[in-house]
């Protein structure tokens, strides 16, 4: 048996720009001697109907004068290249290694050529075949070209050089040695930053009623969303608007994407800029889990042994959809020494007299996780569902991170994902609204009617975006 496709949830718009019988009360047959009994009270069919909230609890806000917002994320502290190769048989003394590994520009050294490789003479480096079938070597460096990209290194083992010229090489530097009597260090290195950089949008809503409506006044009692509840008549639909603005003030965040590219009839071509929203940015410069959900511990190893290349961040948040959260609660189910016989998991055993509980909230192997559901991915007027594009959830990190910020001129801390919004002394973007019209209290201009208007700028700074995760299906 299965789920029935009919009947299913309703996915017609509840907005409409046009009265309809679905909005308005049509039944005035005053004549029929049988009227009905109405309730006067909207039925919350589809409970909390918003999909915000994820940023409130991951992230921060914070104000932004500019255009272009732009931090410095650190690089690596050490100096390590997986692309080299000797130009010598096994064997040698000495020999030649050539890095092919793409350099960072600013990761030259100063009083030698810019933009080289980061390795100078007296620096004692390791030296490991990839395959993993000939050993490694220690040796010194003896030489170095950064513009060629080689540094001439004299081994410290007897045997010599222990792989072969075709190998390709890993070559890390773990110190260095002088001899009595000798010059210091040839050169120094340049810190290796990473400049991030993204622009804010500008998000608009609008709803409007006539002058004429708001005459032929009616009442429903409603409860909102956000906790409010009394009587409301056209305000019901300004303040959905205005729900429903909250959310894509979130979920701009969430999917934007920068305008690529000057292609006629292109966004970029019609001066749109675009943003980098969080999945972007994750997608782009973090790390993708591809082709389903991890549902073991095998696979989940995979994931921490990438978060231990990263920023290692020891406490983490799973925000999933309901399959995602699912799969999570039956592999840590099968972890229990019961699971075959019974369901005794959890933090106490369930016993016959209480509600049975088959969720985890979350879980440590090598690092915390806490699996939260996330309403955005479930809701079928939204990622709920879809077909293709498919993200089943996101790791963020917990805390905040200590990066430059180029307009504030000094290192801050700042939540790993916050959102920046434009504001001066005399301007605040981060959440306007007015009323312009000449109905309901407005004298702003002729129009026989209410325009409620909603307007904020801004982006999302995703920090340190190496170590997210996200999952795609």
């Amino acid at each position: 048996m299965a789920v029935l496709p009919t009947p299913g949830f309703d996915l017609q718009p509840s907005a409409q720009q046009v009265p309809l019988s679905t909005n308005y009360i049509t039944n005035f047959d005053f004549l029929n001697q049988y009227l009905p009994d109405t309730y006067e009270k909207e039925f919350e069919r589809y409970g909390n109907r918003t999909v915000s909230s994820f940023l409130r609890m991951v992230g921060a806000e914070m104000p932004s004068n500019s255009d272009l917002i732009k931090w410095a994320e650190q690089g690596r502290l050490h100096t390590k290249y997986v692309d080299c190769a000797s130009g010598s048989a096994a064997g040698v003394s000495n020999a030649t290694i050539t890095v092919s590994d793409p350099l960072v520009p600013n990761r030259g050294t100063i009083g030698l050529t810019a933009g080289g490789i980061a390795v100078r003479v007296g620096q004692t480096v390791l030296i490991s075949d990839n395959a993993g079938l000939a050993g490694s070597n220690k040796g010194i460096v003896t030489s170095v070209n950064t513009a060629a990209g080689t540094f001439a290194v004299a081994y410290y083992e007897a045997l010599g050089q222990s792989y072969a010229a075709t190998d390709t090489l890993t070559v890390f530097i773990y110190g260095s040695e002088f001899k009595k009597g000798t010059e210091g260090m040839d050169g120094s290195l340049e810190s290796d930053d990473f400049i991030f950089e993204n622009n804010p949008i500008i998000i608009k809503d609008k709803y409007a009623v006539s002058g004429s409506d708001m005459a032929q006044i009616g009442w429903v009692e409603v409860t909102t969303e956000n906790g409010a509840n009394g009587y409301l008549w056209y305000l019901k639909s300004e303040h959905e608007t205005r729900l429903r603005f909250d959310d894509y003030l979130e979920t701009a965040m969430i999917e934007a994407v920068p305008a690529a590219g000057a292609v006629a009839g292109g966004a970029a071509a019609l001066g749109f800029k675009g943003s980098e929203g969080i999945f972007y940015a994750v997608n782009n410069r973090g790390n993708v889990y591809g082709g389903g959900h991890p549902t073991t511990l095998l696979q989940w190893d995979s994931i921490i042994s990438r978060l231990d290349k990263q920023g290692a961040i020891e406490e983490n948040v799973v925000f999933v959809n309901r399959d995602y959260s699912f799969d999570i609660d039956d592999m840590l189910a099968q972890q229990s020494s019961n699971a075959a016989g019974g369901v005794s998991y959890g933090l106490f055993d369930n016993e016959k007299d209480m509600a049975l509980n088959l969720g985890f909230t979350g879980f440590r192997r090598g690092y915390d996780f806490y699996k939260s559901d996330w309403k955005y991915l479930n809701d079928p007027t939204m990622r709920g569902g879809l077909a293709s594009d498919g993200v089943d959830g996101l790791l963020v990190p917990a805390g905040s991170t200590s990066v430059y910020d180029q307009v504030m001129g000094k290192n801050a801390k700042r939540p790993f994902l916050h959102v920046r919004y434009r504001a001066s002394e005399t301007e605040d973007r981060r959440y306007k609204t007015w009323i312009t019209g000449s109905a309901g209290g407005a004298q702003t201009s002729s129009l026989d009617a209410m325009e409620v208007h909603f307007l904020s700028e801004r982006a999302v700074c995703t920090l340190g975006a190496n170590n997210f995760f996200l999952f795609k299906d």
